[in-house]
């Protein structure tokens, strides 16, 4: 079974399961470490599926239980990577923070990914892209995102007051609850500000239209967007660039995120420092910026001249 049915099902088990009292408290444990409010779901699933298989308070199982268990969900359900150690970090939470069980077991378990190179688009590319894109809001955005190396989610989110001092944006409560400050070009910021016009949002820069919207045309007025309740949604973001993707023949995998690599592999090329792009990108190690070293055409072709050079003439 492939671990999207099988998390399907777990959240219909879920959401019939009356929950034991180690369990009830688990919640209150998840929202006294402030964890995201995604994580926190996420652990608490892992935890009612284990107490839905076993048919009992997960509480009473030992440590060889939990092992045949963990096994279970990677050869039985064929669970990925990344699915194996959300499972990995559900159990720690729960037997060793909250029930105070340091087992052995959650330091032996190891799932690591493939490593594989993110897809990244020439700047010939990029541009081919926003040419397909012909709705002004899409464009605006997607032109914000690969301007400033932003996650979409970061984009969207935008407030009229992170735009002041016109040289920076101010991204606020990104990835790990963390805030930075990121380069904003001149060019990108009238931009910003000529669509700001367009419905003068108190709040938001892309401001939330619903569907169809296209300046107005199926009756949605500059003056309710200008009351919208949320920002713009990601989904209609990723949908534009499926489409624009096909119909500008970009390579296979490219998505809103590309743009991000697409940002950092550009300013690499152009001499920045790893470590700046890196506080741009809001990366919590530089060994996570340094895969776009492996991406860089221009920084490929300097250092096989510089290689060249090594080798003396022969006399």
């Amino acid at each position: 079974m492939s671990s999207h049915k099988s998390t399907a099902r777990g959240r219909a088990t879920a959401a019939t399961l009356v929950d034991h009292d180690s369990v009830a408290r688990f919640v209150e444990l998840l929202k006294l470490r402030s964890l995201a409010a995604s994580t926190q779901e996420e652990y608490l699933r892992y935890v009612r599926k284990l107490a839905a298989r076993v048919k009992r308070d997960p509480a009473d199982l030992d440590e060889a239980q939990l092992r045949a268990h963990l096994l279970h969900l990677k050869e039985a359900h064929a669970y990925s990577p990344s699915s194996m150690r959300t499972a990995v970090a559900a159990m720690r939470a729960y037997y060793g923070l909250h029930l105070g069980r340091d087992w052995k077991l959650f330091d032996l378990v190891r799932s690591p990914d493939r490593q594989r190179l993110p897809q990244v688009l020439t700047r010939v590319e990029v541009a081919r892209l926003f040419s397909a894109i012909r709705e002004e809001r899409f464009h605006v955005v997607l032109r914000f995102i690969y301007a400033c190396g932003l996650r979409i989610g970061e984009a969207v989110k935008v407030e009229v007051g992170d735009l002041r001092g016109g040289e920076r944006v101010h991204v606020r409560q990104a990835k790990g609850n963390k805030d930075r400050y990121v380069p904003l070009p001149a060019a990108m910021l009238a931009e910003l500000r000529t669509f700001w016009k367009t419905h003068h949002h108190p709040r938001w820069v892309f401001p939330g239209v619903g569907r169809g919207w296209r300046d107005g045309a199926d009756g949605t007025s500059p003056a309710k967007l200008a009351h919208a309740a949320e920002p713009m949604g990601v989904g209609s973001i990723q949908n534009c660039v499926r489409l624009a993707v096909a119909e500008a023949g970009l390579p296979k995998g490219t998505c809103v995120h590309t743009l991000r690599h697409s940002y950092a592999t550009h300013l690499l090329e152009e001499g920045v420092s790893i470590r700046l792009i890196s506080a741009y990108l809001g990366h919590a190690s530089i060994e996570t910026t340094s895969i776009y070293t492996h991406l860089t055409a221009v920084n490929e072709a300097a250092a096989r001249a510089a290689v060249a050079r090594l080798l003396p003439p022969r006399t």
